[in-house]
């Protein structure tokens, strides 16, 4: 949808008068997978699809939110602010995160809010991070706060955690917010120390594909992984004090594996600090502009993703080796929590429809399922679009 087309959607829902644009992107975690609760690296970067807000003030006492991806609007008075609306999913992001300039002091008037997105639904490309970080931005600007960004990708963090109600670190904020075109941002979870490392592509394209699988075990299987991980800790601890699995590197963990008397448990940590290490040995590939080394990483961290920590599942696992027979193809991996969602994957510009063609043939004939493929560009963080 072009811009001139979004104010005109809305000013047919809300009348005519001034109003100001905003865009916030989506995410894709290019690796770095199960990282981020241990303490470790993580390193996505933005894309160039997102959400818009086109937002102003009104002279009612009420708040109006629509959206032109859900059916779903409603307006809310400015004394309701801080309930959770029970049927409109989507509208608790925005709400959230106008609880959290609340706390900070700002007194609201009416406004008028219209989302529209293009991050492809479900495929967990960090929808809900990219609303609150367009809401945030645009609150910033319309009543003069002067928040740093790394400060709205905080409290983007908070509205999910304490409003919404869902326990998600501090990745996708941050990705959405600090986002750097042609870069890739490498982020210690725990620090939260981090660089921008350049994401030179050259002749290659990042092709994210959706397996279109439901995701029933995620969140089951993602608590097991924390509640391993902290296991490992445990036994590691007895032998050497850390705080998290990303406190060691790979010698380390040579040396303190045999202190985990659970098979399974070892492996999980193993995973994890591999991982890291694959993070860390990404950013001087990068920077050297070694894509074909990155892509080895890439396939690495898959593999461990698969065997060690046990989250691809039959339809990534297709996927991505249906994307490793491909000529041009230099990396391949899960990227998410697993049990569904997507792959990424590096090709050469020459490969794309290929790529396309095959892998979505193959992967339909082994699982019956039509998976979905988006060529994605790397695009800043959220701001306002003049």
């Amino acid at each position: 949808m072009e811009i001139v087309d979004l104010k005109k959607e809305f000013e047919k829902i809300y009348g005519n008068g001034e109003s100001a644009l905003f865009f916030s992107p989506g995410r894709v975690n290019l690796i770095g997978e199960h990282t981020d609760y241990n303490g470790g690296y993580v390193f996505p970067c933005a894309l160039t699809f997102g959400s818009y807000l086109v937002i102003r003030k009104n002279d009612k006492s009420v708040v109006r939110f629509a959206s032109l991806n859900f059916d779903f609007k409603t307006e809310i008075g400015l004394d309701k602010l801080e309930e959770k609306v029970s049927d409109g999913a989507w509208v608790n992001y925005p709400l959230g995160v106008m609880q959290q300039f609340a706390r900070k002091g700002v007194a609201f008037v009416g406004m008028d809010l219209l989302f529209y997105g293009n991050i492809p639904n479900g495929a967990g490309l960090s929808s809900s991070a990219s609303i609150e970080l367009a809401t945030a931005v645009a609150l910033n600007d319309l009543y003069n706060c002067n928040l740093e960004m790394m400060e709205m990708v905080k409290l983007g963090q908070r509205a999910e955690n304490q409003f919404v109600g869902v326990n998600c670190g501090i990745m996708d904020q941050f990705a959405v917010g600090m986002g750097k075109k042609d870069h890739a941002l490498a982020l210690k979870c725990d620090t939260l120390k981090w660089e921008a490392v350049p994401l030179t592509l050259g002749n290659y394209r990042i092709v994210i594909a959706n397996t279109n699988k439901r995701r029933g075990l995620a969140d089951s299987k993602y608590n097991e992984r924390r509640t391993e991980c902290d296991k490992a800790v445990e036994y590691i601890s007895k032998v050497k004090p850390i705080k998290f699995l990303g406190d060691i590197n790979l010698a380390d963990f040579e040396e303190l594996k045999n202190a985990i008397p659970e098979e399974v448990v070892m492996r999980r940590a193993r995973h994890v600090v591999s991982e890291n290490q694959r993070v860390v040995d990404a950013i001087p590939a990068l920077q050297a502009g070694d894509l074909v080394k990155f892509g080895q990483l890439m396939n690495g961290s898959h593999d461990s993703l698969r065997d060690d920590y046990e989250v691809t599942g039959v339809e990534l696992d297709a996927l991505v080796e249906e994307a490793r027979k491909i000529d041009g193809v230099i990396g391949s991996r899960m990227t998410g929590a697993g049990f569904g969602g997507c792959t990424v994957s590096l090709v050469d510009v020459n490969s794309v429809d290929t790529f396309i063609a095959e892998v979505g043939k193959n992967y339909k004939a082994r699982t019956g399922l039509t998976p979905d493929f988006y060529v994605a560009e790397v695009g800043n963080g959220a701001g306002r679009i003049n």
